[in-house]
């Protein structure tokens, strides 16, 4: 905020108090011009002196509260201009200033009255204007604050500072296009405003054009390479490109510059994770807990950052306290990493409805009022970044394909990277629409959908890696529904319903979902019954497996493998003579940690195998080495699950009390294969060991899966095709007959 430094009245209202003696003009003179020139202690020491001599000198007063001001000591500024108003009223800069005092210890309505005054004794004070607009804006009043903006600019047309708040307000009212036009503007006037580079970059990094961001950013640095908030911006440029080294690069120097940044420590965590240096992460976000404690969800990146490593320190405790904090309604959690610690569907929504307000609160005007559409055909459209090689591709490539024409249009609004990969080629022609929408804010995006009439849009992605909640968030289509990506709640109004089973969301769990939640019979997942298997399998030792012996495995990430469940793992390897237990290689501290915690088991940490990451077909080809899948808790294997059953592997479940924990047993289920659900962990365990000391049982079971398999309802994708489509139709015949979102459950078709 700029703080005004207006000089000394040519006709002070208290001739006998305010400077009638013309040594007293002269001082007060001479410490403006200091004042002015930034000389604050020699500028100081003269307004005080004129006051020793006439304290009721109102200039003096009030200037040495702008002093006080400049230095950050805001109350003494408050108290010292409110004594130069008691004097003299009428004049606006005094109230202009107060106002910015007030702000600065964030005393927002006070600060917004002292503006009106200034307002109210010059209409025309330009700086009074913006300074009020910035008030608004801290109160969350954006449109007010750019009426205000464009009252300063009504004044002062070409004024940088009211065009560059002008354009943060129009940020903050998700109107990038007009955002720019007002950073660009301000640097054709002012082609070296740094602050203008900065902002204009972060509407650019708003509306996902991170490149576009990132030479603005560069510019910024041109003018000053050590500007902080340059370099911050600079590095989550980075980050959304994935450029995460170098975005580390950016948050080092700033922390060289300012080492206890709050939220740079933050972004560093985020981006040490995104390479997978899990340590480093979880280092980094405690040390942010420990030089902020309560900075939001600090704790739980820490947490979670541990879990990919398989580092389970104070594992209970820290569960609890983060579980406590979320059933508090604070920021300790957001929903994705809280549904591998959590196994409540209760807590689990509560933690979806904090989350969602605070960073995907609803449109205040949606772009959806109606009236209702009439078409042809029902205007379906899938959200997703993952239309690439991907797990929900893999799933899901066969449902685009065989969605009926006749009486549906089928949309894909594409917002991941452009991917030339062969599953990419196979997905864009099973659409009759693949709309990229990379480098698009949030609310062009909605607004597109709206023009194409979208009548139902379905949101693939949740708030897993790389989600755009924030598109649904603006209401586009008149029926919006979670399906696949996120295996829970998302609570959010704004998202009618959620596609699952019976299994995963049972009726009596139904309160604990804010959508309304459509029952599909089988299994909620879709699998695409042309997906290959590599012919080329491989042997035991080319796999790093031993020739003989049982080989329990689990493909699971890292961060599901829960201490409960690994000791019960370890369990069995004493008990089976020979076993090995065969893990994703994720990553180099949780293969260490696994190994650690398994020789504190007293069991040989070479009894652990690990397999390396390879492409799909083969990875499926190798599970023919392996007897027997164990599913972890409280969060399952998914597609996991279902990649170990079509390569015609068992899979033995605990079924768990929230969707997350509830999705193995509902493909176990779609193939008739209930033997293999357990309903708890010793039940699990004894399972497990019978299992593999009994052959011939086990090997019934694997004959069973490979009928099961080909004949089966969880890999019929076009009976599946069928009861979504059903679920479709049901929901926009509600919608037609004026009837609001209901539960409902799907009919299974002969």
């Amino acid at each position: 905020m700029p703080i005004p430094v207006p000089p000394a009245s040519s006709d002070p209202p208290n001739p006998e108090g305010t400077g009638a003696n013309a040594s007293i003009a002269a001082r007060f003179k001479a410490a403006v011009a200091l004042h002015q020139q930034g000389q604050l202690s020699q500028a100081e020491a003269l307004y005080r002196d004129v006051l020793a001599e006439t304290s009721t000198h109102a200039d003096a007063l009030h200037l040495l509260g702008v002093i006080h001001q400049q230095r950050g000591q805001h109350e003494t500024a408050v108290s010292l201009i409110e004594q130069s108003i008691t004097i003299t009223a009428d004049r606006p800069a005094p109230y202009s200033n107060l106002g910015i005092a007030l702000h600065r210890l964030k005393r927002f309505e006070e600060a917004l009255a002292r503006f009106d005054q200034a307002l109210q004794l010059r209409p025309d004070y330009a700086e009074a204007l913006v300074n009020r607009g910035n008030t608004l804006r801290d109160l969350g009043r954006h449109q007010q604050a750019l009426d205000s903006y464009q009252r300063a600019l009504a004044i002062k047309a070409d004024s940088p500072e009211a065009l560059l708040n002008c354009g943060n307000a129009l940020q903050d009212l998700n109107r990038p296009d007009e955002a720019l036009a007002c950073y660009d503007r301000v640097l054709q006037l002012r082609p070296n405003y740094l602050d203008a580079h900065v902002y204009r970059g972060n509407a650019l990094r708003n509306a996902h054009r991170h490149g576009q961001a990132l030479a603005s950013y560069d510019r910024a640095l041109q003018l000053n390479p050590d500007h902080v908030a340059a370099l911050i911006s600079r590095g989550n440029a980075l980050q959304s490109l994935k450029r995460h080294e170098q975005a580390l690069a950016c948050y080092a120097r700033v922390l060289e510059l300012d080492p206890d940044r709050h939220e740079v420590l933050n972004n560093r965590g985020s981006a040490l994770r995104e390479l997978k240096r899990y340590a480093e992460a979880a280092e980094a976000f405690a040390r942010l807990a420990a030089l902020c404690p309560g900075f939001d969800y600090a704790e739980s990146n820490r947490f979670h950052s541990q879990l990919y490593c398989c580092d389970w320190n104070h594992y209970e405790q820290s569960v609890q306290q983060i579980t406590e904090l979320v059933l508090a309604d604070k920021r300790a959690d957001v929903p994705f990493s809280f549904l591998a610690i959590s196994p409540s569907a209760a807590a689990q929504l509560q933690c979806a409805r904090r989350y969602v307000a605070d960073r995907y609160p609803a449109a205040a005007e949606p772009l959806w009022p109606g009236p209702r559409r009439a078409h042809d055909r029902i205007h379906l459209a899938y959200l997703s970044a993952d239309f690439h090689a991907h797990a929900t591709a893999y799933l899901m490539a066969r449902l685009f394909e065989l969605h009926d024409r006749k009486r549906f249009h089928v949309t894909a609004i594409s917002f991941g990277p452009d991917a030339d990969d062969q599953m990419r080629r196979r997905l864009q022609p099973a659409f009759d629409a693949f709309v990229d929408v990379r480098h698009h804010s949030d609310l062009e995006v909605a607004k597109l959908m709206r023009e194409m009439e979208i009548d139902i849009a379905i949101d693939l992605k949740g708030f897993t890696t790389g989600n755009r909640a924030g598109i649904l968030a603006h209401r586009a289509a008149p029926i919006q529904a979670s399906y696949l990506g996120y295996p829970g709640t998302m609570g959010a109004d704004y998202i009618d319903y959620l596609i699952a089973d019976a299994q995963v969301v049972p009726l009596q769990q139904l309160q604990f979902y804010s959508e309304k939640v459509v029952h599909l019979p089988d299994s909620y997942q879709v699998n695409d019954s042309l997906r290959a298997i590599s012919t080329r399998v491989p042997t035991r030792a080319q796999a790093g497996l031993p020739e003989r012996g049982f080989v329990f495995c689990c493909f699971n990430n890292s961060y599901k493998i829960t201490p409960t469940v690994f000791y019960t793992w370890m369990r069995l390897l004493k008990r089976v003579p020979g076993s090995v237990l065969w893990l994703l290689d994720d990553n180099p501290d949780a293969s260490r940690n696994l190994r650690s915690e398994a020789n504190r088991s007293g069991i040989a940490p070479e009894r652990l195998v690990f397999a390396s990451r390879i492409e799909l077909d083969e990875h499926l080809a190798r599970h023919q080495l392996a007897d027997l899948f164990l599913d972890t808790l409280p969060c399952n294997a998914h597609t996991t699950a279902s990649d170990a059953l079509w390569a015609g592997l068992p899979v033995l479940t605990c079924v768990g009390s929230s969707f997350a924990g509830r999705v193995a047993a509902s493909l176990l289920s779609a193939l008739d294969l209930g033997e293999l659900i357990s309903s708890n962990l010793d039940e699990y365990e004894a399972l497990a060991l019978q299992l593999a000391s009994t052959p011939a049982w086990l090997a019934g079971i694997r004959a069973k899966l490979e009928h099961s398999r080909m004949s089966s309802a969880l890999f019929d994708s076009e009976r599946f095709c069928r009861h979504l489509e059903s679920a479709y139709l049901s929901m926009w015949q509600r919608h037609t007959l004026g009837q609001p979102p209901a539960s409902f459950a799907v009919p299974a078709s002969p």
